[in-house]
């Protein structure tokens, strides 16, 4: 399959995420006033779209508080800066088993699994234009632990997402999410053209290399929408790749601590090195209200 590069690039700034980064950079938004405002920031950079997990204020532990969501989307709508909003539906899914002699039973420390209708409750809630759904379970670093999506999970999970009016962000971490994902549209679950993240380079998944990264590239199926990402100092290589497939981008501190070597980043720093890489390459950066008339999105007003 040729390149055909994209010349109107959206970026997604994913703000904080999941993971145990909180005491690794003090940019790592932590309250629904840091993550908002640092959400913000992104979007002035010229971020069209803002991935966001909520945290513990007090340890920085993710989280799955509908109030801390709830003050989290209130406070993006009642600013001045527009951003479509994108928000996890990735909690609620890990499993974390005993030894490997003593599978069971599962350690209480690191697994939250809950039912399909709690996992999705802050996204009925507050509804924003966009949520997650990662399509597959697979093996993460830890030895382990265990991130659990299973069909008859996501079919539910997606049918909530799509019934409450947000449009799913398929969260593909190897090609048989992809293969799951046309399964959910082929059944009526998801609304076609469906909008697709790849997410390289993530133990155990697909490894960021450029040859599974256009395996995965030509398992989107024609006119979905995608974007890509890379973790660590691939985040920025990761952005002119996907430019050249004919994709969007995706950067921020839940990928990538680090500007340069030694530098720790913001996210609006990493969300504008990729915006000059962007414009260097010849293709424009778009704003939220494309990407809505693009994607089919409604722009939702503070409540």
């Amino acid at each position: 399959m040729p390149l055909t590069m994209n010349r109107q690039v959206f970026i997604t700034c994913a703000v904080t995420g999941s993971g145990s980064t909180q005491d690794r950079s003090p940019h790592v938004p932590r309250s629904p006033k840091e993550i908002a405002d640092s959400a913000i920031a992104a979007a002035k950079a010229g971020a069209a779209v803002v991935h966001c997990h909520v945290r513990d204020p007090e340890t920085g532990a993710p989280s799955r508080d509908r109030k801390l969501y709830r003050e989290l989307t209130d406070r993006i709508r009642a600013s001045d800066t527009d951003v479509v909003l994108n928000m996890t539906a990735g909690m609620g899914g890990d499993i974390t088993f005993g030894n490997t002699e003593n599978p069971l039973p599962l350690q209480k420390a690191g697994t939250d699994m809950v039912g399909a209708a709690e996992r999705v409750a802050h996204i009925v809630e507050c509804r924003p234009e966009i949520c997650t759904l990662d399509c597959g379970t697979m093996n993460f670093a830890e030895a382990d632990y265990v991130m659990t999506n299973t069909p008859g999970m996501l079919r539910a999970m997606g049918q909530m997402m799509t019934d409450a009016g947000v449009k799913p962000e398929i969260e593909a971490f190897d090609t048989g999410h992809l293969w799951f994902a046309k399964e959910l549209v082929r059944e009526g679950i998801l609304a076609s053209p469906a909008l697709v993240q790849l997410c390289m380079g993530v133990p155990w998944g697909a490894p960021d290399d450029l040859n599974t990264f256009m395996a995965m590239v030509n398992n989107v199926p024609e006119g979905w929408s995608f974007s890509a990402f890379g973790l660590g100092r691939n985040q920025m290589p990761y952005v002119a790749a996907s430019v050249l497939a004919g994709g969007n981008v995706r950067v921020g501190l839940e990928d990538n601590l680090m500007l340069d070597r030694g530098v720790l980043a913001t996210n609006a720093q990493l969300v504008a090195r990729a915006r000059e890489i962007i414009e260097n390459m010849g293709a424009s950066v778009i704003g939220p209200d494309t990407v809505r008339e693009s994607l089919g999105l409604t722009k939702r007003a503070p409540l």
